[in-house]
C-alpha cells in the first residue's frame, strides 16, 4: 500500500502563488509516476499535472506556463508549485501515484490522496 498526504492548499488572491506538496509513504518503490488532479464544486475531476520517475512531464492546457510540477525522490515528495492563480484554479487538488504514467493519465491509478482546498478570490 502507499499513502500519499498532501499539504499546502490555501485560500489565495487572483494572480498570487502556492505551493502543494504530496508526500509518498509505504510500499513506494515501483511507484513510477505521480500527478495531480483538481476537482471543482459540481465537475469532474480533472488532469493538471503529471511527472515521472525520470523526470519527464505533463500539463493540461489550462495550466501550462502556470503551473510547475517537480519531485524529491529522496523525499519521496512530488510539488506543485502554482502562480498566476485565476478564481477558475479554485478546486480540490488530489495528489496521484501509480506504477505506470498511463494509469494517471486515464485516472486509473491505484493510489490517491485526500485532497488540499485551493481557493482563488478575484
Amino acid at each position: 500500500q502507499v499513502q500519499l498526504v498532501e499539504s499546502g492548499g490555501g485560500l489565495v488572491q487572483a494572480g498570487g502563488s502556492l505551493r502543494l506538496s504530496c508526500a509518498a509513504s509505504g510500499s513506494i518503490s515501483n511507484i513510477n509516476a505521480m500527478g495531480w488532479y483538481r476537482q471543482a464544486p459540481g465537475k469532474q475531476r480533472l488532469l493538471v499535472a503529471t511527472i515521472t520517475s525520470a523526470g519527464s512531464t505533463f500539463y493540461a492546457d489550462s495550466v501550462k506556463g502556470r503551473f510547475t510540477i517537480s519531485r524529491d525522490n529522496a523525499k519521496n515528495t512530488v510539488y506543485l508549485q502554482m502562480s498566476s492563480l485565476k478564481p477558475e484554479d479554485t478546486a480540490v487538488y488530489y495528489c496521484a501515484a501509480d506504477t505506470s504514467w498511463r494509469a494517471i493519465a486515464t485516472m486509473k491509478n491505484d493510489y490517491w490522496g485526500q485532497g488540499t482546498q485551493v481557493t482563488v478570490s478575484s
